[in-house]
């Protein structure tokens, strides 16, 4: 059981990692609220397909929480914009490794919204990470010629990274009474219909090539999500973390394969820092008997 979790788990992170790029190969040719549209209404599919299979279709829709559903998806809608608006400006490894950042963040949200006692360990974790970010960007923050567009980028993915953190502080709400198939069906409804509204701004007419793009992106984000859902049922949530990571080395990977972009040693140094800051909340904090589920990264 232990094994076929750990494999779900390498199979949602590469199908995340999928999904991403292809993202990242639409982000000069199609508006971005075509790329949510797309990406979330074609994740349905498979999405209601599993709710069926497993009996929570459409039951497993009820809820008596929907100013919280609301709540979550706005946040979640957000963090999705802005996470592959920054995909075209930033490279998939930055634009990941600035991402890491949201359980880093949730920290701090959960300590101000939720009340959560934050030791001295997670401060450290939530310091490091941010000096980790920094570490990224300075860079090119004080070069003699100043990269906007990576500016941009980072800003978008730093935006992404709050948005998610004030995400996963809701679905850690909702998951105490509502099913995991509803938050995630919501979620996907919401973003589908906030990129279907864009459509008032100008879409275009894809051409095969980029359709197969569009509905690739939607497939392999909702297998992922799948994925991850059964990952969860067959392991701990602690044990799965680290397996996070895996999704670094996708998009490192990704970005050599078909962009030819190799990291530089800045990029090195900040993803040790981000790595450990991780590690420190998700391995050390569970490993001393505090609840691993306050630390599940998960993407939107």
């Amino acid at each position: 059981m232990e094994a076929t979790g750990i494999a779900l788990r390498i199979g949602a992170t590469f199908f995340f990692t999928i999904m991403v790029v292809f993202v990242k190969l639409l982000a000069d040719e199609v508006p971005l609220g075509q790329v949510v549209f797309f990406r979330s209404a074609v994740a349905l599919i498979p999405l209601v397909l599993f709710l069926m299979w497993t009996r929570d279709f459409p039951s497993g829709l009820r809820t008596k929480r929907p100013l919280a559903h609301i709540a979550r998806c706005l946040l979640g809608c957000t963090a999705l914009f802005a996470s592959f608006a920054s995909l075209k400006y930033l490279p998939l490894a930055h634009a990941s490794i600035i991402g890491y950042l949201a359980p880093v963040l949730a920290v701090v949200l959960a300590r101000f919204l939720l009340g959560e006692q934050v030791n001295g360990m997670r401060w450290i974790a939530v310091v490091l990470g941010f000096l980790g970010m920094l570490v990224l960007v300075l860079p090119s923050m004080t070069a003699a010629t100043v990269d906007r567009s990576y500016l941009i980028g980072t800003a978008l993915a730093l935006a992404m990274a709050i948005f998610t953190a004030g995400a996963k502080i809701q679905i850690r709400s909702l998951a105490q009474t509502e099913n995991a198939g509803a938050i995630a069906f919501y979620f996907a409804l919401t973003c589908a219909l906030a990129g279907g509204v864009s459509v008032f701004w100008g879409w275009i007419q894809p051409d095969a090539l980029q359709l197969v793009y569009l509905c690739g992106a939607g497939i392999a984000g909702g297998i992922a999500h799948i994925m991850m859902t059964l990952a969860l049922q067959h392991s701990e949530i602690s044990k799965l973390a680290p397996f996070e990571y895996l999704s670094l080395i996708f998009a490192v990977l990704a970005d050599f394969i078909l962009f030819r972009l190799v990291p530089d040693g800045a990029f090195y140094i900040s993803t040790l820092m981000i790595l450990v800051s991780m590690w420190a909340i998700t391995v050390k904090d569970s490993a001393n008997g505090r609840p691993a589920e306050k630390v599940q990264t998960k993407r939107v």
